[in-house]
């Protein structure tokens, strides 16, 4: 079924504006004049952001910058579960979110999703039609939920593991935002300098003799001050071919492979990287399994959560053993990628039955520790990026001071 959106008049002659389901735009116009709403615009909505035809076009360029967040899912779904656990229709469920939702994608996304359930579609079924939204993980849960009679609970829990990764997240940006915004200040004190002061300086300089006799340090600032002025039309063209050349190279099995190597060894964050890398994989599939998902389907989720080749390629050795009647934790030990902790405790569950027990407890373990390991990168990087800084605004003063200790003499 279509989705339209409308703007009108309600009865008491105020502005009104929003998105209704119906099979034509005049059957929209009837549902809504028996909502004591007068549409004076309808319009079918299919997630473009361009009306109309010819000069008469009408381009929406708040479309091309709206997203359906993490967060956002995160909502539905609690919403979702609270309303099912009521023991509302899904039908009436699924309504009441389009009308909540306040971004007109989310309530498109949220109507077709009505639509294909209403014409006997699972959820789950119907969510998948929308995989940018709905990842592979929601959908196996939901599906694994509407097959066990326990929806409710599973979108409550899908819904905290949501939460878990959206927190996750913010951790990471935390951890790098005050270095960056550090060092984009660093560059424009830095960009002030060679543009505005040191090219005086140097007119002065080369009005007493030019450069023959300066020192080295000096004749070097003047030089990157030269590079930085003549040639700064070159930094877009350097970054774009950097950015664009980095793409191409890490679409390569060796470039990402490479990349995912260095990502889990670098210096700070590499550290970081693993063990975010594996909370997100230990609380995925311990999140899939109490949701009743079968091992083999959420260890080949759970491999992609990890967004790490050389971690992917441990947990698909650890699927081929489960394939073959084996154990998860050898070859993941073998790897020698995961932790002692991590394999122990999973091998302990294994052996005890309580393999989503002790997959929730190393995720929450290793949570602990990117909290801890951001605040300390956190400590850590704000004095590096002052020292950075100071040191190279130290070496250019350095480089303007020591010539003029000695104008006197070259005035002489």
């Amino acid at each position: 079924m279509p989705v339209y959106e409308y703007r009108g008049l309600d009865g008491a002659g105020k502005p009104v504006s929003g998105i209704v389901d119906a099979d034509t735009a005049k059957v929209a116009r009837s549902k809504l004049r028996r909502q004591g709403l007068f549409p004076t615009d309808i319009s079918e909505q299919a997630g473009k952001a361009t009306r109309g035809k010819g000069i008469n076009i009408e381009i929406d360029f708040s479309r091309y910058f709206q997203f359906v967040s993490k967060r956002d899912i995160s909502v539905v779904t609690t919403q979702l579960s609270t309303l099912i656990g009521a023991h509302v229709p899904m039908s009436e469920a699924l309504t009441a979110l389009v009308d909540q939702s306040e971004k007109p994608q989310l309530k498109v996304i949220l109507s077709k999703v009505k639509e294909r359930v209403m014409e006997g579609g699972t959820l789950a079924d119907s969510m998948s039609h929308h995989p940018k939204v709905f990842d592979a993980l929601y959908i196996h849960m939901v599906r694994a939920g509407e097959r066990s009679g326990a929806l409710a609970a599973v979108l409550a829990r899908l819904a905290k593991f949501n939460d878990a990764q959206v927190k996750l997240q913010g951790q990471i940006l935390a951890a790098v935002a005050y270095p960056i915004l550090m060092g984009a200040v660093g560059l424009f004190i830095i960009l002030g300098l060679f543009l505005g002061v040191i090219p005086r300086i140097r007119s002065l300089f080369d009005s007493l003799g030019g450069e023959d006799g300066l020192p080295l340090i000096t004749r070097a600032v003047f030089f990157f001050g030269d590079m930085l002025v003549n040639y700064f039309w070159l930094g877009p063209f350097v970054l774009a071919a950097l950015f664009f050349g980095s793409r191409a190279w890490l679409r390569t099995e060796s470039g990402r492979l490479r990349f995912d190597k260095f990502k889990l060894n670098m210096p700070l964050f590499g550290k970081l990287n693993r063990q975010v890398a594996i909370a997100r994989f230990c609380r995925t599939l311990s999140t899939l399994l109490q949701s009743g998902v079968q091992i083999l389907t959420a260890l080949n989720i759970a491999e992609k959560i990890a967004s790490n080749v050389v971690l992917e390629e441990a947990i698909q050795s650890a699927t081929k053993n489960i394939a073959e009647g084996q154990s998860i934790a050898a070859p993941l030990k073998a790897s020698g990628q995961f932790p002692p902790l991590v394999t122990h405790m999973i091998a302990i569950g294994e052996r005890t039955g309580e393999l989503e027990r002790m997959l929730t407890s190393v995720a929450n373990a290793y949570e602990e520790q990117v909290d801890a390991t951001v605040s300390t990168l956190t400590s850590l990087l704000a004095p590096l990026m002052i020292l950075l800084m100071g040191g190279v605004i130290f070496l250019v003063a350095l480089g303007l001071l020591l010539p003029m200790a000695n104008l006197s003499q070259m005035i002489g």
